[in-house]
């Protein structure tokens, strides 16, 4: 995509910390894409964890980088993001675009802005995920998190009012935005390079998994369920759960720490099936795996509701289960004659870079598009040339 030039438009982009690439940051690079001029401002930046574009950005921190330990203990500083984030200057910016994953859509962004706010998630360790973080932590840590973490929930709703719109990256995470902040986010899915994979001429007949081998992940579930099913099996990944993954794993199933990009494009292209067995709040593996002409049985929650269209491009099963599992994989046998890889692909597409730009673009648009707004014109033209080479 040719990136448009914003003349005489200065834009911020504010995302929670800069301490490595994951899926949020892969999203801020193609943001930044967009608004090639853009400035950044976060709370906590390691250079060395980030993309080489991302460091050829102005990058500003909030005070929390001068902590000690910041780089390596940013979450413990979490109670005072909020008052460090609102102590940022964004005076003289014409668009604000926070990306939400950690506190950063609580900017004070300056009256005449618009400020537009991509949610990856809900600050996860506030709302559904409260009980478990409570469970991990330490005794000390245990005693304060109900006196903290009330605060810090009032001012995460009364931040989400700031705002002046929201967009979610699924359809689980707008009613995760509803229901936590009571705002309503419009649907634009991440960006996925579904153009890197291909079709296999000859798929084998073993089954996928990929992912980190941490609890939520359930790559539990998949060992235990692909032992009793006797079927072959592939995991691609490491975590903190991989010596106890490779206890429980049968004789059929083979572990891989890591595959290089061009081994994984391979992997999924010559897989039976990928098992996507965690609720996510997007999840870009079964995109990938469709994108790669291949079927996936996925958990019927979360992200993957929006991804997989089933009795299409996979199926779901309900439960986190074994059996539940198992049962899915037994019908998955007898579906699989109906499958047709080219479906798969053309799903994928929804979620191409070139779709992202486009309904980001008319996002920013919808606020710039004022009398009294700086010229929009090259916004415009970014939306017409969205996915072009």
């Amino acid at each position: 995509m040719n990136a448009p030039c914003q003349i005489g438009m200065k834009v911020a982009v504010v995302h929670y910390w800069l301490v490595g690439m994951r899926g949020g940051e892969r999203v801020l690079e193609r943001i930044l894409r967009l608004f090639p001029g853009a400035d950044i401002f976060t709370h906590v930046y390691d250079p060395d964890a980030v993309s080489a574009f991302i460091r050829s950005h102005r990058v500003r921190t909030s005070f929390i980088q001068k902590l000690p330990g910041a780089v390596r203990h940013y979450q413990k500083y979490l109670p005072l993001m909020p008052m460090a984030l609102e102590e940022l200057d964004l005076r003289g910016y014409d668009l604000v675009i926070s990306s939400e994953s950690g506190p950063a859509k609580g900017i004070l962004a300056p009256p005449d802005a618009f400020h537009l706010c991509y949610c990856h998630s809900p600050m996860r360790y506030l709302w559904d995920h409260y009980q478990p973080y409570k469970e991990m932590s330490g005794r000390l840590t245990r005693m304060a998190m109900p006196f903290l973490f009330r605060n810090l929930r009032q001012w995460d709703t009364t931040s989400a009012q700031r705002p002046d719109k929201i967009l979610a990256n699924s359809s689980f995470i707008a009613r995760r935005v509803r229901k936590s902040w009571g705002r309503d986010a419009d649907v634009v899915h991440p960006p996925v390079d579904v153009d890197l994979f291909s079709l296999s001429d000859a798929p084998g007949d073993h089954y996928l998994w990929v992912g980190q081998m941490t609890p939520y992940k359930r790559a539990d579930l998949v060992a235990d369920a692909f032992t009793r099913l006797g079927l072959p099996l592939v995991m691609v990944g490491t975590g903190e759960l991989s010596a106890d993954i490779a206890k429980r794993a049968g004789p059929n199933i083979r572990i891989v720490d890591r595959l290089d990009f061009a081994d994984l494009r391979r992997a999924y292209s010559e897989c039976r099936a990928l098992i996507f067995p965690p609720e996510e709040d997007f999840g870009i593996v079964p995109v990938e795996a469709n994108a790669a002409g291949r079927p996936v049985i996925a958990y019927g929650k979360g992200g993957a509701i929006d991804s997989i269209r089933p009795g299409e491009t996979g199926l779901f099963f309900r439960q986190q289960t074994v059996e539940a599992l198992i049962d899915a994989v037994e019908q998955f046998e007898k579906w699989l004659p109906e499958f047709d890889p080219q479906a798969a692909r053309a799903n994928a597409r929804r979620f191409a870079p070139d779709v992202f730009d486009s309904k980001f673009m008319a996002a920013a648009m919808t606020g710039l598009n004022r009398d009294d707004a700086p010229d929009i014109r090259p916004l415009t033209d970014a939306v017409e040339l969205a996915g072009k080479p």
